[in-house]
């Protein structure tokens, strides 16, 4: 294949990379805020875009973010690609913040008193990941499902996690999108007006050719 890498990544690399990627958050974030500013859309779908990517971070949807912000994206009348890139929001850097931040909210808002911890959030979607799919397996085995041990993870964390990070997601969404939309609008001006100057100096070479290629006329 014509774009395939000549060493292939071993999976302790790819694995790496999930954590600190080639060139380091900085220009990972840089790459993504680039791209979110050539988007071909209007500044406004763009911008709704971003607030439907960073809300979709804030939730406990893991697996599922990118189509759940696609989703809302469409919904929304936003464009779709920005969604995408802005559940960048929600990296390895970042999940600890989050996921404790919105489960001890969710907690407080729920009436509940636990005590937990980004690592124990972690672990506890671990099982929870590996349960669902030994249930699945279940099915079509001689195995026996226990549902009870996801019921107690749904209520103990799932379920505050998604309460306790709606409110952050849609304050942050917002500030995204009424952050990004100015700066958007005001590249998009930009670059449509240096597209501009660099076609009327095009035409502007092309005619003076022109001009200096005409043959003189004759003489009497």
């Amino acid at each position: 294949m014509v774009f395939k890498r000549r060493t292939p990544r071993s999976y302790m690399q790819m694995t790496a990379e999930m954590f600190y990627p080639r060139g380091g958050w900085r220009r990972a974030a840089s790459y993504v805020t680039h791209r979110l500013r050539r988007l071909p859309d209007k500044p406004h779908r763009i911008a709704r875009g971003i607030f439907a990517g960073i809300v979709v971070s804030f939730t406990p949807f893991f697996g599922l973010h990118f189509a759940t912000a696609v989703l809302l994206a469409a919904v929304m009348r936003g464009n779709m690609l920005a969604a995408l890139l802005a559940t960048f929001v929600d990296n390895p850097i970042t999940f600890p913040f989050i996921a404790l931040f919105s489960v001890e909210l969710g907690h407080w808002m729920l009436g509940l008193e636990r005590e937990t911890s980004a690592l124990r959030i972690a672990a506890d979607f671990g099982y929870a990941g590996a349960e669902i799919w030994a249930n699945i397996k279940a099915v079509f085995t001689d195995d026996v499902a226990h549902w009870s041990r996801l019921s107690l993870f749904f209520s103990d964390v799932f379920l505050p996690y998604l309460v306790g990070g709606l409110a952050p997601g849609i304050v942050l969404g917002a500030v995204g999108y009424y952050l990004s939309l100015p700066v958007i609008g005001a590249y998009q001006k930009r670059r449509r007006k240096k597209l501009k100057e660099r076609y009327e100096k095009l035409r502007a070479a092309k005619d003076a050719k022109g001009t200096a290629a005409a043959p003189a006329p004759a003489g009497d």
